[in-house]
């Protein structure tokens, strides 16, 4: 088969696509023997099958990878009765919504029956409505990037809203108007803003003020589903293009306030710095210390929201500077909150909450003045988050000034040194007390209790603060403060 194999793709569209996008079609041919086979099954029993949305604008873009998405006017039912003979694995959980999921060789597929579906406007669930043709079906999609279709297994490419015009252009728009697109599924509005994020698309002028318009709509959706989305905008490959299209319409203030508080004000008498662009700055730098093709949900989150306690403890002193004394305390506390109410993991909150609480900890290392034992506290207190903590905090230095930044950057290399001269020296990963449980309580003669965890951390605080002191002296100091109790 040819680079263009498909019917129907206007040759003016085509070629603006250029050379290298046209030759992006053929990834379908990878694809076609388990594509065309499911289509010949789908059309021995009566039903039409394509190709469709997501995976036909990555084909396009050269990206498509093993997650097929297909669209048939047969009904969930009658979709099982087909693909549980072929499939190598089915699963039911999207059935409720029409769908029907399977996997086959090495493709993850996904069978949604044509279909709409709307919110009422005191409802978080979408109502479900099957159609008949596939016209219906690609109205309802959110963009019309993500509204065209190849039918199986003909390969007849379906692009009624011009789809393909607005991928060569890279540009988001709806197929219908926004405002009902918006109102359908108030979700496409971040949605919008994460394909700014992992795609680079603009969103069209109508889309945004849309956008704009209708931003309270977003508070009918589920918090899951939300945060699904904010989690693709976050590790999609330019975020701060998509988080700022969510402070600009104002989609931010309702599910992430505390990110448009952080453009205080600024006037001529105290000036600091943009603590909004310092932190989408932070956020860029730390995706620049990640491992390749790694990115790191919870490093990224931390970076940028890092400074959310800053608005809360604001001061301005008589000297004419700007404080925000423990707004890193303050800070770990609203990101707490916040994932909180996002349904974030337990893990995903601790560990981003706990990053925020550390990130200033370096600014007291000054030129090194700090003794082994806080060296050893710095590292305990991380615990696993230490690698991240490294990268948020060389992340958090965005001054100008070229001299004070090489300062900073050279004190964080002497600090990560010593970890390392340390870590060589003792078990600083694991750092315990010379005394296990059991054998305080041989030496002290008493029975599992409070005391037994009062005595383990005096010595765990003796171990931080002299490193390692061996049997005999920790014996020895277990003794005298067991006199002294």
């Amino acid at each position: 088969m040819t680079a263009a194999p498909l019917e129907g793709v206007p040759p003016a569209t085509a070629a603006a696509l250029g050379d290298a996008q046209r030759q992006a079609v053929s990834e379908l041919l990878r694809v076609s023997p388990v594509a065309d086979d499911l289509a010949r099954r789908f059309a021995a029993a009566g039903h039409a099958l394509a190709l469709v949305g997501g995976s036909v604008r990555d084909a396009l873009l050269g990206r498509l990878g093993n997650d097929l998405d297909f669209t048939t006017d047969a009904r969930p039912e009658e979709v099982l009765r087909i693909v549980r003979p072929w499939a190598d694995a089915v699963w039911e959980v999207g059935i409720a919504f029409g769908t029907v999921g399977c996997h086959k060789q090495d493709f993850q597929i996904e069978i949604t029956t044509y279909r709409s579906e709307s919110y009422d406007r005191t409802s978080r669930k979408p109502e479900v409505v099957y159609g008949d043709s596939i016209e219906e079906d690609l109205v309802r999609r959110d963009f019309t990037v993500n509204a065209m279709a190849v039918a199986l297994p003909q390969k007849v490419f379906i692009d009624p809203h011009n789809g393909l015009d607005d991928l060569a252009r890279r540009e988001l728009r709806t197929p219908g108007t926004p405002q009902a697109s918006f109102s359908d599924d108030p979700l496409r509005m971040m949605r919008a803003a994460r394909f700014a994020s992992q795609l680079g698309f603009t969103v069209a002028g109508e889309v945004v003020a849309a956008m704009t318009e209708m931003a309270g709509r977003i508070s009918i959706v589920s918090a899951e589903r939300v945060r699904e989305e904010l989690n693709k905008l976050v590790l999609g490959g330019r975020p701060r293009r998509g988080l700022a299209l969510l402070v600009d319409t104002g989609l931010a203030g309702q599910v992430l306030p505390e990110l448009p508080a952080l453009r205080l004000e600024l006037d001529e008498h105290h000036r600091h710095k943009d603590v909004y662009e310092h932190s989408l700055t932070v956020l860029e730098q730390a995706i620049g210390l990640e491992e390749p093709g790694k990115p790191d949900l919870v490093l990224r989150l931390a970076a940028l929201l890092h400074d959310i306690g800053k608005p809360k403890t604001r001061r301005f002193e008589k000297d004419g500077r700007v404080s925000f004394h423990h707004h890193e305390v303050v800070g770990a506390k609203l990101t707490k909150a916040r994932l909180s109410r996002l349904k974030y993991p337990n893990d995903v909150i601790r560990d981003v909450s706990r990053l925020v609480e550390l990130h200033l900890r370096f600014h007291g290392y000054g030129t090194g003045e700090w003794t082994d034992s806080a060296v050893r506290r710095y590292v305990r207190d991380a615990g696993p988050l230490l690698d991240r903590l490294h990268k948020l905090t060389r992340s958090d230095c965005t001054t100008r000034n070229k001299r004070k930044a090489q300062a900073l950057s050279r004190a964080y290399d002497d600090l990560e040194a010593r970890i390392e001269r340390l870590k060589e020296q003792e078990e600083l990963d694991a750092i315990r007390p010379d005394l296990n449980g059991n054998e305080i309580m041989d030496i002290l003669a008493i029975p599992p209790g409070p005391q037994v965890g009062r005595a383990y951390q005096h010595l765990l605080e003796l171990r931080l603060e002299h490193g390692p002191l061996g049997r005999e002296a920790a014996e020895a100091a277990l003794r005298e403060w067991w006199q002294r109790q």
